[in-house]
């Protein structure tokens, strides 16, 4: 091969990159959140630029860890939804700090009775699916008002604070990354493997290709869902856990946003809300957007309305251009 038809080719090479790439739909959430950055910087002429990079991956930590979660789900196929996110959120913060007395001695078994919590709501959810045979969309709500209710009963509606060792891991970093982006991007490549290199993962997009065949070829079909419903719950618990530190504290609105944050930043990262197909990577830029698009807009001042209205505009139009290149992964 001459030189000349060396160097004709770079051109067509790079272009089968970028279209390869673009052709991804999760790449539209990162694209997305980029323009967010830059807008938001350019009103302060760049000052800050740092340290709203890691305001959002901070703040995108949480919406990741409970996006990852209603991505399994979700995964499932239509009809499959955990609407008791922010309850299950609320309720493993406010047992496990309550517990811990703001006592550095007792974070691990904290940690622990979080995880606990995590599961056993997860486990509850399932079983008024299967036992029940109610749909998962009122399943997981009617279980959200139960644990909300325990939550309330739990604490009185006083803010619990959290022991200091875990107040200071959550809101400090390491080589400039938050801790708590930290765990998050661990969490991330946890469900990355599973769904893209372990078995389970082929069930789980087997169960949401077609529940029957999946059944008809072998799939532990209510195992895999136990599991999955399980593991949505356990995510909102570590990240209840993680925000009630972080934040100060547990209090009895703490997961009210990540409902609808957990669904969006899903569709939003390229995900098939049909089921069948799941998006990891975009998981992340779909968080770090929702943090990125409110500062973009508080930045310009824009009443509260008009920043939900113009969000929901900015969404839909992102969720239109992944939607346009398919759902590959």
């Amino acid at each position: 091969m001459t030189p000349e038809q060396t160097a004709a080719q770079k051109p067509n090479a790079i272009q089968s990159a970028l279209r390869t790439i673009i052709s991804k739909p999760w790449i539209w959430g990162y694209l997305a959140a980029a323009c967010a950055f830059v807008a938001t910087t350019l009103i302060s002429g760049g000052a800050g630029a740092a340290s709203l990079l890691y305001a959002a991956l901070t703040f995108a930590s949480f919406a990741a860890i409970v996006g990852i979660g209603q991505m399994f789900v979700v995964t499932l196929g239509p009809g499959n939804i955990d609407l008791s996110i922010p309850a299950t959120m609320t309720l493993a913060a406010t047992l496990a700090l309550k517990f811990m007395e703001t006592n550095n001695a007792l974070v691990v078994p904290g940690i622990l009775i979080a995880l606990g919590v995590g599961l056993a709501c997860g486990l509850f959810n399932f079983i008024l699916i299967l036992l029940l045979r109610i749909p998962p969309i009122i399943a997981t709500l009617s279980s959200s008002f139960l644990f909300q209710s325990l939550a309330i009963w739990s604490n009185r509606g006083l803010r619990i604070k959290p022991p200091e060792l875990l107040a200071d891991f959550s809101t400090s970093g390491f080589l400039g990354i938050p801790n708590v982006a930290i765990a998050a991007i661990i969490l991330a490549i946890i469900a990355w493997f599973v769904l893209e290199r372990a078995i389970a993962g082929r069930w789980i997009s087997a169960i949401g290709q077609n529940m029957r065949a999946a059944r008809l070829s072998s799939v532990p079909v209510n195992a895999v869902r136990l599991g999955v419903y399980a593991s949505s719950a356990i995510l909102a618990a570590i990240a209840g856990f993680l925000l009630a530190s972080f934040s100060g504290g547990a209090n009895l609105n703490m997961g009210a946003e990540y409902m609808l944050m957990s669904i969006a930043v899903v569709v939003i990262g390229g995900s098939s809300i049909a089921g069948g197909n799941s998006n990891v990577p975009g998981i992340w830029g779909a968080s770090m957007f929702m943090f990125l698009i409110v500062s973009m807009l508080n930045s310009y001042g824009l009443g509260a309305g008009v920043r939900l209205i113009s969000t929901g505009i900015i969404i839909v139009a992102v969720v239109v251009l992944a939607s346009k290149k398919g759902y590959a992964a």
